[in-house]
């Protein structure tokens, strides 16, 4: 889970199940090859499902499993540390 872009990619995948080229958009700077990594990565740690859409093989989605799910209070933790470090500094710089 510590490995880079990982986080973005279940970030990506809370508002719901997408196509690779979905994710890619969402997240740049991420290379094809480390996408296709990461999200092998996180299927094989069962955070991320990959579904098989049914009209054809070759297309495939990515869903969150529900430990997956489970890192939204955690990135929405994350979210509320960086606001109040940001008052913070904001309250610093201003004196």
């Amino acid at each position: 889970m510590g490995k880079r872009w990982m986080g973005m990619i279940i970030y990506t995948l809370l508002s719901g199940s997408k196509r690779y080229n979905e994710i890619l958009a969402n997240i740049p700077g991420i290379s094809d090859r480390l996408l296709t990594e990461r999200l092998n990565d996180l299927v094989e740690a069962k955070l991320v499902n990959k579904k098989f859409l049914e009209s054809s093989t070759k297309k495939v989605e990515y869903e969150l499993t529900a430990s997956g799910i489970a890192f939204k209070e955690v990135i929405g933790s994350l979210q509320k540390w960086i606001e109040i470090c940001e008052i913070e500094k904001q309250s610093q710089d201003s004196k």
